[in-house]
């Protein structure tokens, strides 16, 4: 804008302001057929369709499906969401947007932070630390692998019950330590209606996790006391992490929650209670992964469809009270800095996707006892997102995206399918005891494993790109966890860090690790993608790896590893072009050698003479690097 203009729009005589901003009024409308088109040029250009393919191929090939056979498309626009029902406005039924009128405008979401210990002083210090340094709630294990339920008092000493709330976490132990908890505040002379808390009583969940458990109605006491007298606690909690512990679907734990928690208000309305209070003492914990969208659309689906369930039993005026964990089944052993990302992004999910507290372990959780250091990691990023990143002064961020619109309405379409299914079996319980739900989420938990195998689903430090130089972290052993006699407990990374326990003895047996023989054929540019491609995918079995280096010869291979340590097994190392020249002397070169399992790192079209196997995108990485260690201790 020149001096002149802005002198006339001073004096009045400029432009006036337009009525409503148009961003893009300058540049001519797209069409899907366009974006289409252009899709589908960069994909043809790619190799990945044929140049005759038709029109939309492109899209189809950058397609995915989730675990829940949800089809997830590369571009949604406003079209995509014409049929997905209203949202409505947040803090209104059915509560899609969010609980509250106002979202966490402006403090933020509950920063709730979770302490394991048996030692009450010890965690009382610990406890004391986080709420005095940003964190708002504290999740406290009690009874069976936590403090004992008589140490309760010890352990929250110094904890105003009315300002900080104490989310329990008991087990078989829930109605004991509820209740003292409940006497406790009144002992510290806090008030009925100013208490604050979850008392956590969940016997659905505990038989989910261990295949036994007391009866729902076993919470109906307990729930009617909290209902009567404590308007700010909640007595009950339908923890529907167990599914995704098992590695159960985003939907498959959404459709279970809902039946868990319709076993509750069963059992609760039958004890006496009206709908609305049932609810009302309820709280719903979901996992938070670092597959962000998902986790977005799976809280904003849970409040929806559990509106629909209140709203056939009766009423519109419980919004879902949600507890978001960001799930530590997905954290790491090895290269466990690599936990803060994950944590980062699944908190960033939580938050945004409008859970009313949100907790993300310290960043070794996986290892043992978090420490200080682990324990601040794990706050700060809450208090990161929240104060500098000002998630809390949005109200529903991810509300208007098309795609998460579109992926919101999708989850809560197949979550109510797997929770009618559940219902037609009998219910939530037994569901559990006919075997339905461990056959349902057995089916994802298959899928997922070989997804992790094959590496099309990568962990960063684990499956891809491994340190087998990384320095361990040490923390002291966590309690003995609670005994899973249900549904199994699904960590993905575990798989690969067995290979990597196996390659730990034999370091510390022999001085060194398991090490294979790298045929460089070639020069340096014809062999270095394929050598580092496996070096990468036998590091994530803790397997090391000694190279020829350029060569001009079969011969010249084997010399090379007569030099070396021999080691029982080699993998080819070359372009396409040089394998069709000289992999199938090399391989005859290296057995005459010594070498006893020749692998070729590609995938030919036909078969290579004396080769025994092949490393390649997509293949199965546990069952390569299981073959190789397996070979490497036969030849000791």
């Amino acid at each position: 804008m020149t001096g002149s203009d802005r002198a006339a729009v001073d004096a009045g005589d400029g432009p006036a302001e337009p009525d409503e901003l148009v961003l893009a009024g300058g540049f001519d409308p797209v069409t899907r057929e366009q974006w289409t088109a252009a899709v589908d040029s960069v994909v043809r250009r790619s190799g990945r369709i044929g140049e005759d393919a038709d029109p939309g191929a492109g899209v189809d090939a950058l397609t995915r499906t989730s675990a829940d056979g949800i089809r997830v498309a590369p571009l949604y626009a406003s079209e995509d969401v014409e049929d997905v029902p209203a949202t409505g406005v947040p803090g209104a039924w059915p509560f899609t947007r969010g609980a509250l009128t106002d979202g966490h405008v402006p403090g933020g979401w509950d920063i709730r932070q979770r302490h394991v210990g048996t030692d009450p002083a010890a965690v009382r210090e610990a406890l004391l630390a986080d709420l005095e340094c940003g964190v708002n709630s504290i999740w406290l294990r009690v009874g069976d692998g936590g403090i004992p339920v008589a140490e309760l008092p010890a352990a929250v000493e110094g904890v105003y019950l009315d300002l900080a709330p104490i989310a329990l976490d008991a087990d078989a132990d829930a109605v004991e330590a509820g209740t003292a908890y409940l006497d406790l505040a009144a002992r510290n002379g806090v008030e009925d209606a100013d208490l604050l808390g979850s008392l956590g009583a969940d016997p659905i969940g505990l038989r989910a996790r261990t295949g036994s458990g007391p009866e729902a109605a076993s919470v109906v006491e307990l729930a009617r006391r909290v209902a009567t007298s404590f308007p700010q606690v909640t007595a009950v909690t339908v923890d529907a992490r167990v599914i995704r512990e098992a590695g159960g679907s985003d939907a498959q734990e959404l459709g279970w929650s809902l039946a868990a928690g319709v076993g509750y208000l069963r059992a609760l309305v039958e004890g006496g209670l009206d709908v609305a209070a049932a609810a009302r003492v309820l709280e719903f914990r979901y996992a938070a992964t670092p597959e962000q969208f998902p986790t977005i659309a799976k809280l904003r689906a849970a409040r929806r469809l559990w509106s629909r369930v209140l709203e056939a039993s009766g009423t519109t005026d419980v919004p879902q009270r949600q507890h978001a964990v960001v799930s530590e089944v997905l954290f790491s052993r090895r290269d466990p800095w690599v936990n803060m990302l994950r944590g980062t992004v699944a908190g960033f999910a939580a938050g945004v996707g409008g859970a009313d507290a949100v907790t993300v372990p310290p960043f070794d959780a996986a290892i043992g006892s978090a420490e200080p250091f682990s324990r601040r990691i794990a706050r700060n990023t809450q208090n990161l997102l929240v104060e500098e990143s000002h998630l809390g002064r949005v109200i529903d961020p991810a509300g208007g995206s098309w795609y998460v619109e579109h992926l919101t309405d999708d989850l809560a379409r197949v979550a109510w399918e797997f929770f009618q299914a559940i219902e037609a079996a009998g219910g939530a319980v037994a569901a559990l005891d006919s075997g339905l739900v461990a056959e349902r989420v057995a089916e994802v938990r298959a899928r997922r494993e070989t997804d992790v195998a094959r590496r099309k689903t990568p962990l960063t430090g684990v499956s891809e790109f491994p340190n087998l130089d990384e320095k361990p972290v040490v923390r002291e052993p966590l309690p003995a966890p609670v005994a899973r006699g249900g549904l199994p407990l699904y960590r993905p990374a575990e798989a690969y860090e067995s290979q990597r326990d196996r390659s730990d003895a034999v370091l510390e047996r022999d001085g060194r690790r398991p090490t294979v023989f790298l045929a460089t054929i070639g020069p340096l540019a014809g062999y270095t993608a394929r050598a580092g491609f496996t070096r990468n995918l036998l590091g994530a079995g803790g397997i090391d790896a000694a190279e020829a280096g350029p060569t001009d010869t079969a011969e010249a291979v084997a010399e090379a590893y007569r030099a070396g340590d021999r080691p029982a097994v080699a993998v080819l190392c070359s372009s396409d072009a040089l394998y069709d020249e000289r992999a199938a002397d090399t391989a005859a070169a290296l057995r005459e050698a010594g070498a006893t399992r020749i692998l070729l790192a590609g995938k030919p079209k036909d078969p290579v003479q004396g080769v025994d196997g092949y490393l390649f995108a997509g293949c199965d990485a546990l069952a390569v690097i299981d073959d190789v260690h397996t070979s490497l201790e036969g030849s000791t």
